[in-house]
């Protein structure tokens, strides 16, 4: 095992907590951005380190394809190629196969997929993907797990969870450098809580340095995500780091965190970034409408960042829609936004103080006391009083949730 992970504070099923890899120190609940190709789109490794970034997560399915695993390798591994000092996750490339890439086939022996670059069939198995893991040189790196849309029912889930969990000994076996990198495993089970229990249960025996839990924030409704993630976080042993994958709207880090959590990664602040949307904690703010055009102000008043100590709205609307410069900025903004709200929750749980930022958190984000029910019940279940800064449901208007991109009022 290559981490230690020492638990600094806690509020009930919240906690913060020092986690210490092989290349940086990190503090969590944490956020990690997604490199896909070992790069964030339009910012330097220097403005990353200045934003405050711990782990980079890069894809091993792009990796592998350019510039190869066997290169990085060569070239002394995924750090000194992109030139970060910090932590480097990877994924397994399973994800990416199964979601990128027509006529993919998931058989016993790995994943059968075509080629992009030939349209020739390809095998990637558990062991050629640790393979390719232990070139790259992350300090974290994924199991490859069979991986299925929680919307899927019947018993592809549960063929799905058997699998993964038969996967997890293939790539134990085929981790050579454990002492280097950190082998974590993934929780899978679908909607299921037998499912999930069996998979819990089954990685936790084989003793891993961390637990992922995957198949999530794939288009199940709201209430089920919180369920799962509530389900897997108390099940799962307390000395080991939990991470929530694919998970990076900050309401439900928020949520997630105060359920136990400890680590997510989503694709979403950049990629909202490269659409013209600005994260904000009043929810979200479009650059592109014409109200910006002339409006002075920055971003974000309360936000120190270089973004919105530097620039106006008006000068960004002018380049969103123009200039590469505009998602270049709004990244770099999204970003900071996101590693303030992970040290806003670890110095609040640190300090005592955890409920007391999520009522602040969530008075932002729903002024009108609208918080939705599915934040009341996991809030309820986490032992956080949020009354209030939430109204009771029978005195709000009955209304579709759309809390991710809740826009602020002009």
């Amino acid at each position: 095992m290559a981490l230690r992970f020492e638990i600094l504070g806690r509020f009930n099923r919240a906690r913060a907590a020092r986690l210490i890899l092989p290349h940086y120190e990190c503090q969590t609940p944490l956020f990690m951005p997604v490199g896909t190709q070992g790069t964030i789109k339009g910012l330097t490794t220097n403005q990353l380190e200045d934003i405050g970034c711990q782990i980079i997560l890069g894809n091993t399915y792009h990796l592998a394809l350019r510039p190869t695993s066997e290169l990085i390798d060569e070239l002394g591994g995924l750090h000194k190629f992109m030139n970060w000092p910090r932590a480097l996750l990877t994924d397994s490339g399973g994800f990416q196969m199964v979601s990128l890439l027509h006529l993919a086939d998931i058989t016993e022996k790995g994943v059968t997929f075509q080629s992009p670059v030939d349209g020739k069939p390809m095998l990637l198995t558990p062991e050629e993907s640790i393979q390719i893991q232990n070139r790259i040189g992350a300090d974290i790196i994924m199991a490859l797990d069979d991986v299925v849309k929680t919307t899927i029912t019947g018993p592809r889930i549960e063929e799905a969870m058997y699998r993964t969990l038969r996967w997890i000994d293939r790539c134990i076996s085929a981790h050579k450098r454990p002492h280097e990198q950190n082998l974590f495993g993934i929780v899978q089970g679908g909607l299921d809580p037998v499912l999930r229990d069996i998979c819990v249960r089954g990685l936790v025996e084989r003793n891993l340095p961390g637990y992922a839990i995957g198949g999530l924030a794939g288009g199940e409704d709201k209430d089920s995500f919180w369920r799962v993630v509530a389900q897997c976080t108390a099940a799962l042993p307390e000395h080991k780091p939990r991470y929530v994958m694919g998970v990076g709207y900050p309401l439900d880090i928020v949520v997630c965190s105060a359920l136990g959590a400890d680590m997510y990664d989503c694709v979403y602040p950049t990629r909202t970034a490269r659409f013209g949307t600005a994260l904000v904690p009043e929810g979200v703010l479009r650059l592109k409408h014409k109200a910006m055009e002339d409006d002075m102000r920055p971003i974000d008043p309360t936000c120190d960042c270089m973004v919105c100590k530097t620039y106006t709205r008006a000068y960004i609307h002018c380049l969103v829609t123009k200039d590469a410069m505009g998602s270049q900025l709004l990244s770099y903004h999204n970003l900071y936004y996101m590693m303030k709200l992970s040290r806003g929750l670890h110095s609040s749980i640190v300090e005592g103080r955890f409920p007391e930022f999520v009522c602040q958190f969530l008075q932002k984000m729903f002024p009108q006391g609208d918080v939705p029910e599915w934040v009341c019940n996991a809030m309820e279940v986490a032992g956080i009083d949020i009354s209030s800064c939430s109204a009771p449901f029978s005195s709000l208007p009955n209304k579709v949730e759309d809390t991710q991109n809740q826009e602020v009022k002009q």
